[in-house]
């Protein structure tokens, strides 16, 4: 298993020896925009209400799913070492940050109700 800090560290090291070099902040950010966006696609297929156009996708969306999410992890941790973010702590803080802020929210919250 991998923590945050090296998997920045990896992907730091794959782009250096691999990619050459980063793509600039913007682009990368319109990467990132369109990874999501075909994470979003195959969430829609798979869990939502439009269907794949071909058995074969359907087959193949387990495998996909985690490419998909693995694709926007990838370019989420290129921006985090381009900008001097530590997502490991970053997490901690937003978690605790949530937790602080909605200890109560989600409890009361009747939607979540079952």
């Amino acid at each position: 298993m991998m923590t945050l800090a090296q998997a920045q560290k990896k992907v730091d090291e794959w782009i250096r020896t691999v990619g050459v070099r980063y793509f600039n902040e913007l682009t990368n950010t319109a990467i990132l925009m369109e990874e999501v966006g075909e994470l979003a696609r195959l969430m829609a297929r798979i869990y939502g209400e439009q269907s794949f156009k071909r058995v074969e996708e359907a087959q193949q969306a387990p495998t996909q799913l985690a490419d998909e999410m693995a694709d926007v992890l990838f370019v989420l941790l290129c921006l985090a070492n381009q900008t001097g973010v530590n997502l490991e702590q970053a997490l901690q803080r937003n978690i605790e940050k949530k937790t602080q802020r909605d200890a109560q929210r989600h409890a009361h919250n009747p939607k979540l109700k079952k």
